[in-house]
């Protein structure tokens, strides 16, 4: 289970790296919020967004796989030849945008375009974790794998995960946008080449690998049962220890205050800066009235 949360996860960045639309948000972010509290507190309000809309398609996946839960070989065979599938559609640049199947994501993708603020950050979440011709296959795969959970709340969690392979890289690239440079953007966008005539892109075509490669280890490991652990038994068993001294009332109230410390001093900054052009307006003005 935890290899299929570790390749949601990536499944989320190469989605945000597709050749599609590959650097549009990081760029979008980077010029809109620039750096600092203010592009966090966006980026939060991004994965809102990714949450609302993936999660659901998630449970959705979980619940239509538990209805089959009876009969777990051949739908572990089926969804194997489905990644696999997913994956040589990826390579060759034969993608869909999901977009088009789900009703009401026409208008989200119209709403994202009209409004401002924060509702157009959650809206931007909500529309891009849905749409994208070469990120279709991707997210496609990560709900194949969502659906072969024995629980919902896994399968809900596996497409948050997702959702946060997405937005990390966003903010860090937004972060650093301006230091890249041109090579670098270039570097990340990756490059086209031929093979037979046919168009492909190095970006695509990693990915169609890595989706090829995890559904021959999906059907060979029962789902990823029969994989190891990230980390070892004991491992596990000595953070499960440590982490009950967390489950304390006391502990509680401070992580909630700190939360709205942090809060607060975001909603400080973010006024701060808010005011500082008017305060230097007023400052000029008054400065021009004594040289009068």
């Amino acid at each position: 289970m935890e290899i299929g949360l570790l390749t949601a996860f990536i499944g989320g960045t190469l989605a945000l790296l597709s050749p599609c639309g590959a650097l549009l948000l990081p760029a979008f972010f980077a010029s809109t919020l620039g750096s600092g509290a203010r592009l966090w507190l966006h980026g939060l309000l991004f994965y809102a967004g990714l949450v609302l809309v993936l999660v659901p398609l998630g449970v959705g996946a979980g619940a239509i796989g538990l209805l089959f839960s009876t009969y777990r070989e051949p739908v572990i065979a089926i969804a194997s030849l489905l990644l696999i599938v997913l994956g040589v559609v990826q390579v060759l640049g034969l993608g869909f945008d999901p977009a088009r199947m789900l009703p009401g994501a026409r208008g989200l993708q119209n709403q994202a375009q009209v409004r401002t603020g924060m509702l157009k950050t959650v809206l931007l979440g909500a529309v891009g974790g849905i749409a994208g011709f070469c990120a279709g296959p991707i997210l496609g795969a990560v709900l194949t794998m969502a659906a072969t959970q024995d629980s919902l709340v896994l399968s809900g969690a596996m497409l948050a995960i997702y959702g946060a392979g997405m937005v990390v890289p966003l903010l860090v690239l937004a972060s650093v946008w301006g230091r890249l440079g041109a090579k670098g953007r270039s570097v990340l966008r990756g490059r086209t080449f031929s093979v037979f005539g046919r168009r492909l892109h190095t970006t695509s075509v990693i990915t169609g690998v890595l989706m090829v490669v995890v559904g021959v280890a999906f059907w060979t490991t029962n789902g990823f049962v029969g994989t190891p652990a990230l980390l070892p038994t004991s491992t596990q068993a000595w953070l499960q220890e440590r982490s009950a001294v967390l489950a304390h009332p006391a502990l509680d109230v401070f992580a909630i205050v700190v939360a709205a410390v942090v809060v607060l001093l975001i909603w400080a900054r973010l006024r701060k800066r808010r005011h500082q052009p008017i305060r230097q307006e007023a400052a000029k003005a008054a400065a021009d009235q004594e040289d009068r």
